[in-house]
């Protein structure tokens, strides 16, 4: 029977482990001086090598021929590593963290621990996805981890480390696995192609080695799958073409063309490439992920020149993205990169997959027209997390964030200081005043008249004022202030009084609000009248009477 690639093409020897070398040679050369740990961590990604370096490790501890010397098995040999690779020696036991998470599984184990081994120098415990262990589990392998007997050796693999207790991972040396760049995967695959008689392109697996995203296993199936293929359709090339078919991904010049149909602003020609790549069986969230590399090329070329040769990308790909780069900015991008992630959480929620990405598209073009129609870029935000910017007043920062309290920045956040316009302020001068207001309280009683009630909130118990002029504002405030505070107070000010006011945010957070300086007030009064002789009858003939108010007769 055939078996995958990934099974056939599984290391044998830690020199096979591919783009390990730094962790394989600490690992042997621990394993000739003799100074192995009671217990190894081995962290990294799916695919990588976890698991089959855990088995290298028993194998090279139980080995009976001379591991510093270099001597190898033979097939024929009585030797433990066969059986090691076949996962059927009795003294290497492999266990699944995720099917037994308990203590009773622990326990069992830890029992085991007490037996020496039975046929090989050490008795080895391979617990995968350990990170899956309850925390009644993790706590009852403590000891024994720390402490096992001189023939007993832990390995422990996950792909979630963080998820491990520290009491844990001080009693492990760790070794962390890493993705696996794409050019050793370009050159694994190859090699594996040659053995198999694949006849595929360069252009075709460098996709499969970006699509694997560092990973050797996926890489190796993916390239299975594109082999199989082949085999049905004898001595056919298997191109680029035919892999991004397979994986259901777009090409990366269509999308590319796509993203300059969107900065011309052209939305029916940006719909047809979009139903152009749908219909080459395009998927979503693949399309979407493909946007944000390439609003990184973008990004990168803007900010550092001219992008030098990369494997992701081809050289006419590059030209594409030279020449469209010169009708985006940095901001474009931020603002492209945020509807984009919001999309992909969009994905979840819309059950038309099609619909989304041509609302995508769509809101993309309509991005980019905004600041065709002089309109202030910052309003395009609002089609993003629905932060509504400031369109009609200037914010004045005193002084720095990082003076302010987290209340302040977090509603320094929602606004944007922005530039008037000229136009606006021939506008200002045919505005005749409306309403004077010439204290603060005059501001809430007007925002009390007006029935704004949640703006009269706002400004009697979450702002502070530290000063009040004509037309200009200083303030502070606290964290529970409506994170629309500030552009809904502009609004009303320029409705009420036809004027534009100038709001600055202070750092004086020692001011107090109206709320808390009437609450002194009605404090003081409340004290000063305790001193009477009435209060005091009261309270002698009344004890458990409490003085809360008071309230003058009219």
């Amino acid at each position: 029977m055939n078996k995958i690639l990934a099974l056939k093409y599984r290391p044998q020897e830690f020199k096979d482990l591919i783009g390990q070398e730094v962790m394989s040679e600490t690992i042997t050369n621990a394993i000739k001086l003799g100074k192995t740990p009671n217990a190894y961590l081995l962290t990294g990604i799916r695919g990588v090598g976890k698991t089959t370096t855990a088995r290298l490790i028993a194998k090279a501890l139980n080995c009976t021929k001379n591991f510093s010397e270099g001597e190898k098995c033979k097939s024929d040999e009585n030797c433990h590593c066969k059986e090691i690779v076949n996962s059927n020696h009795i003294d290497i036991l492999e266990m699944d963290a995720a099917s037994k998470t308990g203590i009773d599984d622990i326990r069992e184990l830890i029992e085991n621990s007490k037996y020496s081994p039975t046929s090989a120098k050490f008795k080895i415990f391979i617990i995968d996805e350990v990170h899956m262990l309850s925390k009644q589990a993790f706590n009852g392998l403590l000891k024994t981890l720390e402490e096992p007997p001189p023939s007993l050796k832990f390995i422990l693999a996950t792909t979630e480390v963080r998820k491990i207790p520290v009491t844990i991972l001080s009693r492990c040396q760790r070794f962390d696995l890493k993705r696996v760049s794409i050019d050793n995967l370009c050159t694994h695959l190859k090699n594996i192609c040659n053995k198999e008689n694949g006849n595929i392109s360069d252009d075709a697996i460098k996709l499969i080695a970006r699509a694997s995203e560092g990973s050797v296993r996926d890489s190796i199936s993916l390239l299975d799958r594109a082999l199989i293929s082949q085999s049905i359709k004898k001595d056919k090339l298997i191109n680029e073409k035919d892999v991004r078919e397979m994986l259901g991904l777009a090409d990366k010049s269509k999308v590319i063309f796509l993203f300059k149909e969107v900065l011309s602003g052209k939305d029916t020609e940006a719909l047809e490439c979009l139903n152009s790549l749908i219909e080459d069986g395009l998927d979503a969230k693949n399309f979407l992920n493909d946007i944000l590399e390439i609003l990184y090329l973008f990004s990168r070329r803007i900010s550092l020149g001219p992008i030098s040769k990369d494997l992701s990308i081809s050289e006419s790909d590059m030209k594409m993205i030279d020449t469209f780069a010169k009708n985006i900015d940095m901001q474009d991008i931020g603002l492209f990169w945020q509807l984009t992630i919001k999309t992909i959480n969009d994905l979840k929620v819309v059950g038309n997959e099609n619909l989304t990405l041509e609302m995508f598209v769509t809101q993309l073009v309509h991005l980019k027209n905004i600041e065709k129609n002089n309109q202030p870029i910052d309003k395009r935000l609002t089609n993003i997390d629905n932060q509504e910017s400031l369109n009609d007043s200037k914010i004045i920062e005193k002084t720095s964030e990082s003076k302010i309290p987290n209340g302040v920045k977090n509603q320094l956040k929602n606004t944007n200081q922005i530039k008037t316009n000229p136009a606006e302020h021939s506008e200002k001068q045919n505005y005749k005043p409306k309403i004077e207001i010439k204290t603060f309280q005059d501001l809430i009683d007007r925002a009390n008249k007006e029935k704004e009630i949640e703006l009269r909130y706002d400004l009697e118990r979450n702002v502070k004022l530290v000063k009040f002029g004509k037309g200009k504002l200083d303030i502070s405030f606290n964290d529970k202030l409506n994170k629309n505070f500030i552009k809904s107070l502009t609004e009303k000010l320029f409705t009420w009084t036809g004027e534009r006011w100038i709001i600055s945010l202070s750092k004086n957070m020692e001011a107090k609000s109206v709320f808390e300086k009437n609450e002194e007030n009605k404090n003081k009064k409340i004290d000063n009248y305790k001193s009477t002789n009435i209060a005091r009858e009261i309270e002698a003939n009344f004890s458990d009477a409490k003085l809360i108010d008071l309230e003058e007769k009219k």
